[in-house]
């Protein structure tokens, strides 16, 4: 059974810092992308950024600067490090294992994590 668990989520303030990681297990880590997606309250669910499992990695340009992506093969987890909170950043915070072309779009799959909450305060 394929599970993606994220932690790391919490309540900070503007300007603040968090970690997002996204722990895998139950699929070859190793051959799918990792997408971190999120979804404020009353709005769509976006993408927020990505890494291929080449190690290419791809930012919505509302986080560029700000986050950075990265993954640990060797731990099957990707982490999502975010700087200079935002409160527009508040959302929730999914992973995806997924697939991405050479063009960089990604493909999501039904492979998704419960979601972690972020809340920045202003």
């Amino acid at each position: 059974e394929v599970q993606l668990v994220e932690s790391g989520g919490a309540l900070v303030q503007a300007g603040g810092s968090l970690r997002l990681s996204c722990a895998a297990s139950g699929l070859t880590f190793d051959d799918y992308a990792i997408g971190w997606f999120r979804q404020a309250p009353g709005k769509e669910r976006e993408g927020v950024s990505c890494i291929s499992a080449d190690g290419d990695i791809y930012y919505a340009d509302s986080v560029k600067n700000r986050f950075t992506i990265s993954r640990d093969n060797a731990k099957n987890t990707v982490y999502l490090q975010m700087n200079s909170l935002k409160p527009e950043d508040t959302a929730v915070y999914y992973c995806n294992a997924g697939y991405t072309d050479n063009r960089g779009r990604y493909y999501d799959t039904d492979y998704w994590g419960q979601g972690t909450h972020v809340t920045v305060s202003s």
